[in-house]
This record gives structure tokens, C-alpha cells and sequence, in this order.
């Protein structure tokens, strides 16, 4: 006759190997949506200081360096130094003179944020978060300008 097994202590184990299963996942999902939100502020935040600082530049050449400049210091700002950055400015009714008139600006920023705590092995690549933001705003809402 064979003894009845001694089964005490299982549940704690089986307990501890559930919310390491349930867990891990959860912390990760947690954590990437934190980081998503926080690319999507930076991202956001560079949009509106960068069609700001177009605005408020004398010429255009020297808008769009300033705008480059101004996003890529909103981002770090949040933290997010070492993001792509894509820096995009359009503006209607003059395409080719921003700074003439009664232009609209509007400025697009796009970037990318990786997603914390995946490796290379489980895809082609970091995986990461696309994001962008834009703004508009009217030229002279930041200049006074000749007629």
C-alpha cells in the first residue's frame, strides 16, 4: 500500500507561479503605456513650441531651424533625448512664403518611442511607438506684419 502524498504547500507555489505569469505581463503593459504617454506629451508640447518659434522667426530659412531646434528641446525636455524627430512645416494660402500676409502654419512633428523591456529576438528590430502631433497656428497671432 502506497502512503497518501503529503500535499501541503502547493497552493503557495502554484500561488507564486501564477502571479509571476499574470504579473510580468501586466507590469510590462504598465510600463509601455507610461512611456507611450509620455512620448505622446513630448510630442505634443514640440508641435506648439515649434510652430511658436516659426512664428515668431524673422525669415523662413530661419523659422525652420528654429522650429528643428525648439522641438528637439521640448522632447528632451520630457525626457525623450534620443528619439527620432521629424520636423515638417506647411502653410496655406502662400506654400512658399510663410511669413507674408495672413499665412497658416502648421507644423507636424513626428517621432518614436521604444517600448521598454523587448528584445531584438522577438522581431525584426526594437519595437517601438510611432507618435505625432500637430498645431497650427495664424502668423500673425505672434508678429505684426506689414500690409
Amino acid at each position: 500500500m502506497s502512503r497518501p502524498r503529503d500535499e501541503r504547500g502547493s497552493g503557495l507555489v502554484e500561488i507564486v507561479w501564477m502571479s509571476i505569469v499574470l504579473l510580468l505581463p501586466l507590469l510590462w503593459i504598465v510600463l509601455s503605456v507610461f512611456e507611450v504617454q509620455r512620448g505622446s506629451f513630448g510630442v505634443s508640447g514640440a508641435a506648439r513650441a515649434a510652430a511658436r518659434a516659426y512664428a515668431l522667426a524673422p525669415s523662413d530659412a530661419a523659422g525652420e531651424k528654429r522650429a528643428a531646434a525648439v522641438a528637439r528641446q521640448a522632447l528632451a525636455d520630457q525626457g525623450l533625448d534620443d528619439v527620432p524627430v521629424r520636423v515638417t512645416i506647411s502653410c496655406t494660402p502662400h506654400p512658399n512664403r510663410c511669413h507674408s500676409g495672413t499665412s497658416v502654419i502648421t507644423v507636424r512633428i513626428d517621432s518614436a518611442v521604444t517600448l521598454p523591456l523587448l528584445p531584438d529576438v522577438l522581431g525584426s528590430g526594437t519595437p517601438r511607438f510611432r507618435l505625432s502631433a500637430d498645431h497650427t497656428v495664424p502668423i500673425g497671432r505672434y508678429q505684426e506684419i506689414d500690409r
